[in-house]
């Protein structure tokens, strides 16, 4: 069976893939839009009471309230705890050291 593939019929190939590639990556991610109206994102939704996510457990619970003593913000609103009736607490796991 005789091969009619040559060097420059394979890179002939390789630039046309290369050329489709770029053609669909300026479809998908090009313009368009006009600059008169642009996105605006809206900021990120404020924690106002301790997740769900820190009451999962009390590693969970203690990584959460570490992070949060150390935060510095003077204009944060404070959290509220009416989610939490009883702090998450473990028979297992070592008790955190206390500096």
């Amino acid at each position: 069976m005789k091969n009619n593939h040559t060097p420059a019929s394979s890179s002939m190939k390789a630039a046309g893939t290369a050329v489709a590639a770029a053609g669909l990556l300026t479809a998908c991610f090009g313009g368009g839009g006009s600059s008169d109206n642009p996105v605006v994102m809206p900021p990120p939704a404020a924690v106002t009471s301790v997740p769900d996510s820190a009451l999962a457990s009390s590693s969970a619970y203690e990584a959460f309230t570490d992070k949060t003593a150390s935060s510095t913000s003077e204009s944060a609103e404070p959290l509220t705890a009416d989610n939490v009736s009883t702090p998450p607490s473990s028979e297992t796991d070592e008790p955190a050291a206390v500096s």
